[in-house]
């Protein structure tokens, strides 16, 4: 949606996955990335994570911006999502699946309720689903009843469901299997074109903002792990060959 802007993508791999690392740690590591990319001359970062910007996004705004990077901007996943997520449920009911610290932080029930008071959230977390993808297990056979069980699991709680968020960025490459296993005339939402538009909201409406963000459609990948994996997982993602370089943080 926004071709011409350059990227900075920083996979913080050595120390992920964030879902089950507390609330400390969680902050820590993400200071420490938005850090860097601030360091790369990066003038706004968005936290594409459901952890880090449930663990992590409101300590960076309220302590580390206004303290040490006035003019920068740190955005997350979580409110854009929020806000609209309502508009797809005709019962009423959502259900979100996302990780363990996604889903004990209730930042979504939170959210949500601030948009949407009506509207009842369920939750259920998948502490299976982010390693399915990470061991390229996704399309095995064997990730079917993960996917089944947590599905089963979350409409038990409440029948009424007629919506499921996907709250997590690895959960998309499972989405052939999640619809298999979801029941008929429930809806399932993936959040990269809610993000993606919502931020080409958000630059029209701070043009101090977009004016400092450089536009020659340039792409760097960096990595905290090994390179090579990288290259082959975020490839998955980005849908065409990725050359990412290795980094040291922290």
């Amino acid at each position: 949606m926004l071709p011409q802007c350059d990227y900075i993508y920083l996979g913080d791999n050595a120390r992920a996955p964030y879902g089950d690392r507390s609330f400390e740690i969680v902050y820590a590591y993400t200071k420490q990335c938005v850090k860097w990319l601030f360091e790369q001359g990066c003038p706004l970062v968005i936290l594409a994570c459901n952890t880090a910007s449930a663990k992590a996004l409101r300590s960076i705004q309220q302590r580390d911006l206004i303290t040490n990077y006035p003019d920068k901007k740190v955005l997350g996943v979580i409110r854009p999502t929020s806000e609209i997520i309502g508009n797809f449920t005709k019962s009423g009911h959502i259900g979100v699946m996302g990780t363990v610290g996604t889903v004990q932080s209730a930042s979504y029930v939170i959210e949500i309720e601030k948009f949407f008071p009506s509207v009842r959230v369920t939750q259920e977390a998948c502490p299976m689903w982010v390693p399915l993808v990470e061991n390229n297990d996704y399309k095995a056979e064997g990730a079917d009843y993960f996917v089944d069980r947590n599905i089963r699991n979350l409409m038990q709680k409440d029948p009424a469901i007629d919506t499921i968020l996907l709250a997590c960025t690895h959960y998309p490459l499972l989405i052939d299997k999640i619809r298999d296993h979801t029941p008929q005339g429930v809806t399932v939402i993936q959040q990269g074109e809610i993000i993606s538009s919502s931020l080409v909201d958000y630059l029209h409406r701070h043009q101090e903002v977009a004016n400092r963000c450089s536009s020659g459609a340039q792409r760097h990948f960096y990595t905290t792990g090994d390179a090579t994996s990288f290259n082959e997982h975020g490839s998955l993602f980005y849908g065409q060959d990725i050359d990412s370089q290795h980094i040291i943080i922290g």
